[in-house]
């Protein structure tokens, strides 16, 4: 699984890494840094629950 999100259009709301801090990164400011990332075993439905949280539904989650 791999997590894709539009860091361009994040407006730093931090939703995503409240849900699942482990998965999503923030600069000091509170914005998504986390432009892609290969999820680990174990953490999938984490980045699912980080992806339902983004009210500006810019992350991607791609199964492989």
């Amino acid at each position: 699984m791999k997590v894709k999100v539009d860091v361009k259009k994040c407006v730093g709301h931090a939703r995503c890494a409240a849900s699942a801090p482990e998965v999503y990164e923030l600069d000091d400011n509170g914005f998504n840094v986390t432009a892609e990332k290969q999820i680990h075993r174990g953490q999938e439905e984490k980045a699912r629950r980080g992806a339902r949280a983004c009210p500006e539904r810019i992350i991607a989650i791609e199964e492989e």
